[in-house]
């Protein structure tokens, strides 16, 4: 299926990457809400701590960080 995607015309190109785009920041707003209401709602400083410590050991565990960062 997106082997296709490079032989479409240019404008239905732009407009798969608009919802693909929108698709993306949906899923992190929402996933960024729950994190906000779940996971330590009275201390804002900690929540955001462990969110990078989460985010840092997905990537360390997948192997990304040294990939994209370089």
């Amino acid at each position: 299926m997106f082997s296709d995607i490079g032989k479409l015309e240019s404008k239905y190109q732009t407009l798969f990457a608009i919802i693909i785009a929108f698709a993306v920041i949906s899923f992190w707003r929402g996933i960024w809400g729950l994190m906000g209401i779940y996971m330590f709602p009275d201390n804002l400083p900690l929540s955001f701590l462990v969110s990078i410590l989460i985010g840092l050991v997905i990537l360390a565990a997948t192997h990304y960080t040294t990939k994209e960062l370089v």
